[in-house]
């Protein structure tokens, strides 16, 4: 076996001097074990037990060099990169599947049906790409690589950079870099498996493992310290999402009332989930996905730099419209807060990395803080949600009388800061405020007190209720019941199923992904599309049915006779330039098939325009 010396890509990451660096040392030695690692992904997912899986991943961790296990730990938690890091390989699919059949020498024909099989394009290039003398790479040398095509500017660069690699590996090596690339190993193995396995590996315990991973964002960086008994001396680093705690759906007052008996309970705001890290008069937010979404909302900074002490709070921003009497910052009573205007205006702001001053006086927004995680050097998510609020409420009403020590360009110009952010432009100092708003708490006892606030949050323009128990910790990633959320549906529309598509992973080789229409005039016009709320036996008849009704074959997508009728339900509508139709459902989950109505019978253009008016009121 070759054995190929680089030099190692030595960046620090300043964590109070834990290095985070999953390949330090003066020199690696790059064996070809990257072929190890994909023959332990293939063991992984040919067992669907949970302790089999970490016991394979122990096994191979242990059998690695440190420098090699900490790459492949972050590999196997399916990324290219630790996860506190912004980069990205910006490696399209469409680009991975011309690479693909360029080096298989296959045409687009062979590559559908491959797919068709698999539903992985990773699985595609084990099955089409040919066995080459030499071939075979390390992990860490695959780890350099994907550097190299993160930093290469432009499509064919990138592309060039791809082509290489998979060049040089094995058709089952290509599969596992492709799925990394991509994303989804889709081998049954999620990132706290791997702390197990880590924790299984070098003898500690699970829970050290995975408090280290929180703070330091890099699964590599953990398994160093772990192997090193290090683990205690993690430190949180600020600006690295984690993870959100998520909420369970409850169909009633009474169910919401039956799972605790100490409970807080807020209103449901229809806007973007979006966490906050504070440090140093730094601010930067981050939605559920864990993308960074500072740049759409450039008041709130200002608004949240002047906190007394460095944190990360947990919230939503709505797109706000304001009473003239403004409360207090630590006033939690439902007065005179203003009101959330429809998730549809908000999404004009989304996704911009330039907001005009037009666009921040028409849109102003609020961030309805609810949650507090870290705050003043200390991590809160095991503490109880009520010790969290009442540090939240401390830490919001000191924020209102301390000017942090770095002041952002616009509080010197304004001379203001606390929980408004103010924005001045040109000579004319048009002010334009962002307000950080304590979302406010109520309290239920019964079955009727909670339908009393849920029809009160309705009323206000939200969806419903949050309902939270006052003794559970924050648990990221994680949907159990202590948080519960109570809603009732927007509307449901009846559409007509215009096109299908292959599922992935259990659902690989059925149609389960559909698109669907309404009427416009004489014509279907597409407004969603929907793959979740239908039955496995449903999705297998309906599969029978459309294969026999093909209008045109795109491989992994069909275009169907238009007859197939479902009644899909949603949370909002907002104007979307992505449909046809001029709209998009927000959430939209099949509520059942609708046999008893012929395509003529599916609802018009005009009742989403009346849905659609009605929600903006």
């Amino acid at each position: 076996m070759s054995f190929l010396v680089r030099k190692p890509d030595t960046r620090g990451t300043g964590i109070h001097g834990v290095s985070a660096d999953v390949h330090s040392g003066p020199v690696l030695i790059y064996s070809c074990d990257m072929n190890k690692l994909a023959e332990a992904c293939e063991r992984i997912a040919a067992t669907t037990k949970k302790l089999e899986k970490t016991g394979i991943v122990a096994e191979y961790l242990k059998s690695r060099t440190i420098a090699e296990a900490a790459v492949s730990a972050v590999f196997l938690s399916g990324r290219a990169f630790p996860a506190w890091e912004e980069t990205t390989l910006q490696v399209g699919g469409r680009s991975l599947w011309r690479v693909v059949a360029e080096l298989a020498g296959k045409d687009e024909g062979e590559l559908t049906a491959s797919y068709r099989r698999h539903g992985d394009l990773g699985a595609v290039a084990a099955e089409v790409l040919p066995e080459q003398a030499d071939s075979g790479l390390g992990v860490a040398e695959v780890f350099e690589r994907f550097r190299e095509i993160a930093g290469a500017r432009g499509p064919a660069a990138k592309t060039a950079l791809v082509r290489d690699l998979l060049a040089r590996t094995t058709p089952l090596e290509a599969k596992y870099v492709v799925k990394i690339m991509t994303g989804d190993l889709r081998i049954g193995l999620k990132e706290s498996l791997v702390e197990e396995a880590i924790a299984r590996a070098f003898g500690v315990t699970a829970i050290e493992v995975q408090r280290a991973n929180m703070l330091l964002g890099d699964i590599g960086a953990t398994l160093r310290l772990a192997a090193e008994g290090r683990l205690a001396e993690a430190r949180m680093r600020m600006f690295h999402p984690l993870g959100f705690m998520l909420a369970s759906p409850v169909e009633s007052a009474e169910e919401g009332l039956s799972y605790f008996a100490e409970a807080e309970v807020e209103d449901k705001y229809d806007g973007i989930r979006a966490q906050a890290h504070v440090s140093g008069g730094e601010v930067k937010l981050f939605s559920r996905t864990r993308d960074e979404i500072t740049e759409s909302f450039p008041e709130l900074p200002d608004a949240l730099a002047g906190l007394a002490q460095d944190a990360i709070l947990d919230g939503e921003i709505v797109a706000w419209e304001v009473n003239d009497a403004e409360p207090e910052m630590s006033e939690k009573k439902a007065v005179n807060l203003g009101r959330a205007r429809p998730f549809s205006v908000l999404q004009q702001r989304l996704g911009r990395k330039k907001v005009s001053q037009r666009m921040l006086r028409e849109i102003p927004v609020a961030y309805l803080v609810f949650d507090i995680l870290y705050a003043g050097g200390e991590f809160l998510m095991d503490r109880p949600l009520s010790e969290r609020a009442k540090i939240l409420d401390e830490l919001l009403a000191a924020g209102r009388k301390i000017t942090h020590h770095r002041d952002t360009e616009s509080q010197r110009k304004t001379g203001k800061t606390g929980t408004q952010g103010k924005l001045a432009f040109g000579d004319e100092e048009e002010i334009v405020t962002a307000h950080i708003i304590r979302a406010p708490t109520f309290r239920a006892a019964s079955p009727e007190q909670m339908e009393e606030l849920f029809v009160a949050a309705q009323a206000r323009g939200n969806e419903g209720l949050m309902i939270k128990d006052l003794n559970s910790p924050y648990t990221p990633g994680k949907r159990g019941k202590a948080w519960l959320k109570m809603k009732r549906e927007l509307a449901t529309l009846d559409v007509v199923v215009t096109a299908v598509e292959y599922g992935h992973g259990k659902r690989i080789g059925v149609l389960s992904d559909y698109t669907f229409a309404v009427w416009d005039r004489d014509r279907l016009v597409n407004i969603g599309k929907a793959y979740s709320g239908l039955t496995d036996a449903e999705i297998t008849e309906m599969t029978a049915w459309f294969l026999e009704h093909t209008i045109e074959d795109q491989g992994f997508r069909r275009v169907v006779e238009p007859k197939i009728v479902l009644e899909v339900a949603f949370n909002n509508m907002m104007l979307s330039d992505r449909h046809e139709s001029g709209y998009a459902l927000r959430f939209p989950r099949i509520v059942r098939l609708r046999p008893d109505k012929s395509a003529d019978e599916a609802d018009t253009i005009q009742r989403v325009r009346e849905i659609y008016e009605g929600q903006t009121e």
